[in-house]
């Protein structure tokens, strides 16, 4: 991969793992100072990503694991007649380049949709790590059952639910990990465009862009372009029979 080529930047890794504020999100809690430590030399650069920029594309070598430290993302694979499926979201204190493990290639195409960090985590490093330390690997084998149940939950949406379903369920997971995250569970700025949404949940932009001023109209949220804010969160949870579907 050229990084100098795609705008990429790869800097010295100034925050330790130790002190970042997305510790408890990335790595397990109770690690000792000195695994910490061990990790913090692993993890020695972070990556700026321009917007509109890939960090890794469908068929370069798996190295990598990188977790995002600020900013969004979108995967994406593209179809024979050369249309890109999105096939997830991923935002700070999550993981990028899972896909690439079983096949030692990654599977898909990682953008950012704004201006973003990542921290560069060594595949073969984090192995080695892991088999010393018990709850890293605990982490490591939690975060990768988390994206399959994701999956899971993709095909549940795709398969048995509404549109006006679909959209509710998004925006309550996405609500629900901004939460995590320490933001506002009922304001947002969606950082994905109306077209993005309707590829991943397998809908028409046009019926996005109508699902969303319907959920206007019944007073569920407040819609101005890309800033939403949730103004009856039961009323999405309702739509979803009562489960938050895992997105």
């Amino acid at each position: 991969m050229n990084n100098t080529s795609s705008g990429i930047r790869l800097e010295p890794f100034k925050v330790a793992c130790s002190s970042c504020n997305l510790r408890e999100l990335c790595l397990p809690v109770g690690m000792s100072n000195d695994q910490l430590e061990r990790l913090d030399t692993m993890v020695a650069t972070r990556r700026s990503v321009p917007r509109g920029e890939t960090l890794f594309r469908a068929g370069d070598p798996f190295l990598s694991l990188y977790a995002v430290r600020t900013g969004f993302f979108k995967t994406c694979v593209s179809s024979e007649d050369g249309r890109d499926q999105v096939t997830g979201f991923q935002m700070a204190g999550e993981l990028l380049g899972l896909d690439g493990i079983g096949t030692d290639r990654h599977t898909c195409d990682s953008v950012a949709l704004e201006d973003s960090q990542v921290c560069v985590i060594p595949f073969q490093q984090l192995e080695d790590l892991s088999r010393e330390f018990s709850d890293l690997q605990r982490q490591l084998h939690k975060i990768m059952s988390r994206e399959i149940v994701r999956d899971h939950g993709v095909m549940l949406l795709l398969g048995s639910m509404r549109a006006e379903e679909r959209l509710a369920a998004f925006l309550l997971n996405l609500t629900q990990r901004l939460q995590t995250r320490g933001f506002s569970p009922h304001s947002l700025i969606l950082r994905m465009t109306r077209e993005e949404i309707g590829s991943y949940l397998g809908l028409k932009l046009e019926t996005v862009s109508r699902t969303f001023s319907k959920f206007q109209d019944d007073g569920i949220l407040e819609v101005k372009q890309r800033q939403i804010r949730v103004l009856d969160p039961q009323a999405l949870q309702k739509l979803v029979n009562g489960s938050s579907a895992a997105c």
